[in-house]
Order: structure tokens, then sequence, then C-alpha cells
């Protein structure tokens, strides 16, 4: 099959969550003997309109970045790969907009993989994008319900989840240091506080908790966790590689998330699949609830008093260092997912 991602930045012009499940979706299909082809911004240096790295061909539809002018060029660029479907991304919308209408043209199915919103893109062209496309693709149904309010027909949005490497979960070692566990980028977002506020009402009990992660809010966390006198027992171990996170997941009992914003907990995945009990803080802007809800390892809170409750209450569960539900994450699995939704609209 050829599939051609119409994606204006690549990971080339820096790597972000959209990008990285963009090129990762790429590189499973190109090693799958698909042909695999990225129409983007140059962001390699010579003036080669073309070049290939780990199976997918990169070819530059404009040398700077401009939406617009990407694509008006996109149909020209469309016609010589002649793709048997189109994978675009929702942001910026322009270049996907273009693609739906070269698809439209050209009779050539299109999907749009929809991260989330940014907010410096204009909502018209989200709604254009919306229903132009022949199918959506969303991280989460939280995701999927803010698509179908920019127009898209429900029956064309379809769930395609973040994925992981199940293989790495079962093969790790295990690091059994700690008792509770939150892991994400510290921003804005990241709400600690209630991790925080909650561990702080039990300790007149026995735990040992990590936050795993790094950013600009990290420095007013850790002051916090000293002025609620538990920094003795908390220790902030930064960013750490993703075989070392998996190893301290599965030693650890609970996962906590507690973010006000997540497109997808891809962190509260890897917790789960390694067995941890999650206590969840519902937060309307984030879709980390999805991943427990109608699971027994898994507790929906609101408030730091009912995350302590739950720490308390969820003591007796067992602690396992593999869930094998979660294997239909697998990086594998997801990528079939697509390749379904490929062939179903290419066959169409």
């Amino acid at each position: 099959m050829r599939v051609a991602f119409v994606s204006l930045f690549a990971p080339g012009h820096g790597d972000t969550p959209a990008r990285s499940r963009t090129r990762r979706v790429a590189r499973g299909l190109a090693d799958r003997g698909h042909e695999v082809t990225w129409l983007c911004a140059r962001w390699w240096g010579g003036d080669h309109d073309v070049f290939e790295e780990e199976g997918i061909t990169y070819r530059s539809v404009t040398a700077d970045p401009a939406p617009s002018t990407f694509a008006a060029r996109l149909p020209v660029a469309l016609r010589r790969v002649a793709p048997d479907v189109v994978h675009a991304v929702n942001s910026p919308p322009t270049p996907g907009v273009g693609a739906t209408v070269a698809g439209t043209l050209s009779r050539t199915p299109v999907v749009v993989d929809w991260w989330h919103d940014h907010p410096a893109d204009a909502a018209r062209r989200y709604r254009l994008l919306a229903r132009g496309a022949d199918l959506v693709t969303t991280p989460s149904r939280t995701v999927k319900t803010r698509v179908r309010e920019h127009g898209a027909d429900g029956d064309d949005v379809r769930v395609v989840p973040e994925s992981i490497d199940f293989d790495l979960v079962t093969d790790a070692a295990v690091d059994d240091r700690f008792d509770a566990v939150y892991s994400r980028r510290l921003d804005r977002h990241a709400n600690v506080e209630t991790f925080l506020l909650g561990l702080a009402e039990l300790r007149g009990r026995d735990w040992t908790a990590a936050v795993v992660g790094d950013g600009p809010e990290r420095g007013r966390i850790e002051s916090m966790a000293s002025d609620l006198r538990i920094d003795d027992r908390v220790s902030f171990l930064g960013d750490l590689p993703l075989r070392e996170r998996v190893s301290l997941f599965k030693g650890t009992h609970v996962a906590v998330a507690t973010a006000t914003w997540e497109t997808f907990a891809t962190e509260l995945l890897w917790a789960l699949a390694c067995g941890c009990v999650a206590l969840v803080e519902y937060q309307a802007d984030s879709s980390a609830h999805e991943l427990v809800e109608g699971r027994q390892r898994g507790r929906l809170v609101t408030t730091p008093a009912e995350l302590a409750d739950e720490f308390v209450a969820v003591a007796d569960l067992d602690r396992k260092t593999v869930e094998r539900d979660f294997a239909e994450y697998d990086h594998d699995a997801v990528l079939d997912r697509y390749v379904e939704a490929y062939r179903s609209l290419a066959s169409a």
C-alpha cells in the first residue's frame, strides 16, 4: 500500500507528541513493507527535495513552513506520489484542508489524525477539515467529542489510542523503591499539588513516593513538598529514560494522574501496563479517566482527600509487574487499527 503523510512540520522541525505519533505510524508502516512518503516543508540542509530515512521518503513541498503555499502546491505533490490513501494531521489545518480537496479531486481517501486543537489555529479551518476528511482518527474519546463539535459525523471519527512497547513492559527489570509515583512533564498543567496534598494527609502512614519528570514548575513543586513536610519521603527524579521509568512502574503499587490537561495520558498507560493501580483525578480537559473507567485496578477522584482515601482503599490489592489486558495497546496492535482504516477506505 502507498501511504502519503501530509504534515507541514516533521520531527526534524522539533519533536512534539503529535509529530512523534505520526513518525511512529509512518515507521511502523515502512517496517511492514508499505511505501511511505512524508510530504512536508524542508527541514534538512542542502538543495535536494527528496531523501530517504528509516524507510520513509521525505519530499519537500515548500522550502519554508508556509501553510497556504504548502496547501497550494500539495495537489501536484500528491499526484506525483499517487498514494492509495493520504494520512494528514490536523494542525496547522490549512495543509490538511488542502489534502482533503486534493483527495476529492483525485478520488483518494484522506484520513486526518487529530491530536488536539491548537489555540493558534482558526476554528473555521477546523470546521472545513473535520467535515472534509473521509475519516478522522483521535487518540481519545475526549478529542473525538471536540472533533464532532467542529462538525464531523460521529460515524466518521474513530479512536486510535497512543501505543506502547509491550515487550519492554514484560522484559524490563523491577525497581521497587516506591509505593506511589507521578510521572509527567512538570508544566502548568501538571497539577502535582493534588498528589502531594493527598500524600500529606497520610503522614502517619509508612510510604515513599516518586515524582518523575522535569519542567518549569519543578522548583515550585519541590518547595511545596518541603512546606508540607513530606520532602523526606518524596523523591524528585527528573527526566528518566523510558526503560528506567518502566522498571520503576513495575515495582510501584500506585500511579497517580492529576494533570488538568492531557490529550492522551501515555505515562499512565505505561504504568497501567506495568501493573500499577491507577488513581486519576477527573479533569474536564484530560482524557486520563478513559484508561481506568470500568477497571478494577483504577479509581477516579475529585479532591486530595478522596485521593488519600483511595490510597488506603487500594492497599490490599495485589502488587503486579505486568497487566496483560494492556497488550492491546502494543505498537503493532494499534498500527493494525490504522491499516484496517486505510484498507476499508481504499476499498470503498
